[in-house]
């Protein structure tokens, strides 16, 4: 009896609490609930959303780079500049950069955090590249100062920059113990010498590449109608072409995937490109399964290994993902649409410059799911409908970086403790910092 207890209760829970929920499931209610059902709806929405806009183009591509940096960097090179012994200017800095240059949503740059982490990364590194990433975006600061004001983006651009060092330290220094075991076996670990298959500039070329079709194949449209970002917004599709044709021959070059398939492959992307120049995604998507197809049948060792770690995350994070999506559809529905929470709660909830108006924004963002560039007609919204300048710059530090479907995956990757510090870190100092942004500007 008592082995059945202490090896079987959690399975016998979840079986009573399924039970509990089937026998007393409110159907009659739910049938005569319009808010209920049209959230079920909104889920659904949500959902297709995501897979259309974001698992194809963010996500495959974050796993195919983030399966790149398992097989291809060293863990010597990830603990020399990203590990618990490495140099800490150096390490948060690299960390805050790489992030930036990515500008990617809260979920893309979760696949890219794991890879970094499991290669050794440091705890205070990796968070700082964690939350960088979807926080620091140049074009989304861009346009939060020209859409809400030139204070609030100034605010936003420092707040993210300092965000992402002072997060990574504060959680460097809470789990000092373990860093402090992680340095001291990185010190004993004796680090085998690894093959350099390419020179540096190869590989760096190689991940500038990836990076490229990332970032371009979600280039967001710009508010306005002409400069630099519109014109990179209307050639998107061209760059990131261009940057998979060098792709595509750098497969062949330096990964000895025979010339023809790859010749093959790229035809046939060109002439879906041809034929339906106004979907993109058929391209796309061809250009994926091109990839798929030649690295999980090459029999270069290297690119088999590579499509192996990149399937890896991708099962370890679209599960968790998904579901975190579903819920936050359910929750509070896409943008513009009600789905259980009604958004005049939000609206009047967040007014003036209070300690519970700058909490309960960080707290909503910190679990509302943000594409990128999204959060600035949110906040326009919001804004309209009475929402305070403090409460709206906690909103935008807490909102981006994190998200439900991101803090499910984390927790896999970090751990419940770790994983809850983070997400209370980033409240506690968007709230603090909305506090003191909104006294100083006013409301």
């Amino acid at each position: 009896m008592n082995t059945f207890w202490k090896t079987e209760w959690k399975s016998l829970s979840l079986i009573m609490a399924v039970f509990l929920i089937c026998f007393y499931l409110p159907i009659e209610y739910l049938q005569h609930s319009p808010r209920l059902l049209d959230s079920f709806w909104e889920s659904l929405y949500l959902v297709r959303w995501y897979a259309q806009e974001h698992v194809l183009l963010c996500l495959i591509p974050a796993f195919i780079i983030a399966g790149a940096i398992s097989v291809f960097i060293s863990q010597g090179a990830v603990m020399k500049y990203l590990g618990a012994n490495a140099n800490k200017f150096l390490a948060y800095s690299v960390a805050s950069v790489s992030g930036t240059l990515l500008a990617v949503c809260s979920c893309t740059v979760l696949p890219l955090f794991a890879g970094i982490y499991k290669r050794g990364a440091g705890l205070g590194p990796a968070i700082a590249f964690l939350y960088s990433g979807p926080a620091i975006n140049v074009l989304a600061i861009v346009m939060t100062a020209k859409v809400l004001g030139a204070e609030l983006g100034i605010a936003r651009a420092i707040g993210a920059i300092l965000f992402s060092v002072v997060i990574g330290l504060l959680m460097s220094f809470i789990f000092r113990k373990e860093e402090q075991a992680k340095a001291l076996a990185a010190n004993q670990m004796i680090m085998p010498d690894e093959d350099e298959n390419r020179p540096l500039w190869q590989n760096a070329l190689f991940f500038f590449v990836m990076v490229a079709i990332l970032v371009f194949a979600n280039w967001g449209k710009p508010m306005e109608s002409s400069g630099l970002w519109h014109a990179l917004y209307t050639d998107k599709w061209w760059l990131t072409g261009f940057f998979g044709g060098i792709f595509a021959v750098l497969l062949v070059l330096w990964f000895h995937i025979k010339a023809t398939y790859v010749a093959l492959a790229a035809v046939i992307v060109a002439l879906l490109s041809w034929f339906f120049p106004e979907q993109p995604l058929v391209a796309f998507a061809a250009a994926v399964i091109g990839f798929t197809l030649l690295t999980s049948l090459a029999q270069n060792e290297q690119a088999s290994d590579w499509f192996s770690a990149s399937w890896e995350f991708a099962k370890l994070i679209l599960p968790l993902l998904l579901i975190g999506v579903v819920i936050a559809g359910f929750l509070l529905g896409r943008p513009g649409h009600e789905a259980l929470i009604p958004s005049e709660w939000i609206s009047q909830t967040v007014g003036g410059n209070s300690f519970s108006a700058n909490f309960f924004a960080s707290f909503a963002g910190a679990f509302m799911y943000f594409a990128t560039l999204t959060e600035v007609p949110i906040l326009q919204g919001l804004l309209g409908n009475g929402m305070g300048q403090g409460p709206a710059l906690a909103l935008l530090l807490a909102g981006p970086a994190l998200s439900l479907p991101n803090l499910l995956v984390i927790r896999t990757i970090l751990g419940n403790l770790k994983t809850l510090v983070f997400l209370l870190l980033v409240v506690v100092m968007a709230t603090v910092t909305g506090m003191i942004y909104g006294s100083i500007i006013g409301n």
